[in-house]
């Protein structure tokens, strides 16, 4: 086992047990995306598969606030953005590796509702987690 992080922020809460780092996608040049619940925030660990020594303070922020509303899940659009299921509003927000941010898409789930995310295999479509009414969604 190979550390590549740390410094991520953690607490308890009785609603979810523990708030802390959770979704994960890798890019194709190495670099690892963390949904940083707690810090509210889309953390980068570069060269996460070739590094020897960890990345203190929960490594790079790629955004923080915005559109982002307590990011859970996280995957990547074939485009290379970062796709955040948000678990305090039930919106996904897509971010571009350098920062930027579009308008959310709003799926109805709600506050607590959001959680994983994936591309269908096709990469035309975007399936979701709706913790709120016990189903999984597909957003063409």
């Amino acid at each position: 086992m190979e550390v590549i992080a740390t410094g991520f922020p953690e607490r308890t809460d009785p609603a979810a047990l523990v708030v802390g780092p959770t979704g994960v996608a890798l890019a194709g040049d190495g670099t690892l995306y963390v949904a940083d619940t707690q810090d509210n925030r889309i953390a980068a660990v570069a060269h996460a598969f070739t590094r020897h020594t960890p990345v203190a303070g929960g490594g790079t922020t790629v955004a923080t606030g915005g559109f982002l509303n307590s990011p859970l899940g996280l995957t990547l659009a074939p485009n290379g953005d970062v796709l955040t299921a948000n678990a305090a509003d039930g919106n996904i927000v897509e971010t571009t590796p350098a920062g930027g941010e579009l308008p959310p898409f709003d799926t109805g789930a709600g506050g607590g509702g959001l959680f994983g995310l994936a591309l269908s295999t096709n990469l035309r479509g975007l399936l979701y987690v709706d913790d709120a009414n016990n189903t999984l969604g597909l957003l063409h």
